[in-house]
């Protein structure tokens, strides 16, 4: 009795039929993760736009981009730690003593905040500080403006959000829904700080490769690592470039996408804060933003310098036209 069954000849193309239709399918498959980590992303944005209209029901403002002044250059709790209340982290909010500094609050620190993760973000993991000091990163950075961030003792951004003190709605004069709240940022960014560099009035710089020359302490990856800092290179952006747009800096022989903090806000009584902190992420392309009104949008790296820089001022004048 003949025994039925396939020829080798069969099985190896049954195995190519089925390689053939797998390397079909996963496009699609990683295709549909992609939009569901990007809807997810945008969820985020939108519940951080709600509590920002929550906190300025209830305040009357916009909490401050920092605040270095009542009690002292140690303390300088970011605007999403000032925003736990209204996001339903009341509990948390209740554990910060706004008048002493964070590196005397480990329990705070280290705490993973969901609504401050991009689902698509690559280093969702702990950044130690010290070995009895953790932090935890974030995805979305708050609105800082252009370029000159803060002027000692007075604010100076262009944005929503400013160096030592809180902006009312009605100083928003550009319109609500074409001002940027919070746009996204990758954790574990390199950075240069502190070189001091500008030292007075300087123009915005012409192109990326620009910034590397302005020199400061090189750090290879702990920029957007602590979501309780709100030092400009970890919670916040600015508007200089547009989204994903490439910092290039060269260290030990290695190339390096960075940002850029000429001086770290609170740290000198005279010298300015210029920032380079570029919103990137990792969807193909583009960035999630939330806007001023609480409306989310995505927004290309091809949107043009001149849109993404208006979109950032609060009161620049400018018309910036968005299109769906």
């Amino acid at each position: 009795m003949k025994t039925r069954g396939f020829t080798l000849v069969e099985l190896l193309v049954v195995i190519s039929i089925i390689g053939i239709l797998v390397g079909l399918l996963l496009p699609a498959v990683q295709s549909a993760r992609e939009a569901a980590r990007r809807m997810q992303c945008q969820n985020n944005l939108k519940q951080i736009g709600l509590a920002l209209h929550s906190h300025e029901s209830a305040l009357k403002n916009n909490p401050p981009l920092g605040d270095y002044r009542s009690a002292g250059t140690s303390v300088y709790w970011s605007i999403q730690v000032r925003l736990l209340p209204y996001l339903e982290q009341s509990n948390l909010h209740n554990l910060v003593d706004f008048t002493k500094p964070i590196n005397l609050q480990p329990a705070v620190a280290r705490v993973r905040m969901p609504h401050l993760l991009c689902p698509s973000e690559l280093n969702d993991r702990e950044r130690p500080d010290s070995p009895t000091f953790t932090h935890y990163p974030l995805n979305y950075g708050a609105n800082a403006g252009l370029w000159h961030i803060a002027q000692p003792p007075n604010d100076r951004g262009s944005g929503v959000f400013l160096f030592n003190r809180s902006t009312k709605i009605g100083e928003i004069t550009d319109g609500l829904s074409n001002t940027l709240a919070m746009a996204e940022v990758k954790a574990f960014t390199p950075y240069l700080r502190d070189g001091g560099n500008p030292s007075g009035v300087a123009p915005v710089p012409a192109t990326p490769a620009d910034v590397s020359a302005f020199g400061g302490e090189f750090k290879p990856d702990s920029g957007h690592t602590e979501w309780v800092d709100a030092r400009m290179h970890q919670t916040g952006f600015t508007t200089t470039f547009a989204p994903n747009t490439k910092v290039p800096h060269v260290n030990g022989g290695k190339l390096y996408d960075i940002d850029f903090n000429s001086m770290r806000e609170g740290r000198s009584a005279t010298l300015p804060t210029y920032a380079v902190v570029t919103s990137r992420s990792y969807h193909t392309g583009a960035v999630n933003v939330l806007l001023m009104d609480g409306s989310v949008r995505t927004m290309t790296n091809s949107v043009e310098l001149e849109v993404w820089r208006a979109l950032g001022s609060r009161a620049g004048g400018e018309v910036a036209i968005l299109t769906d």
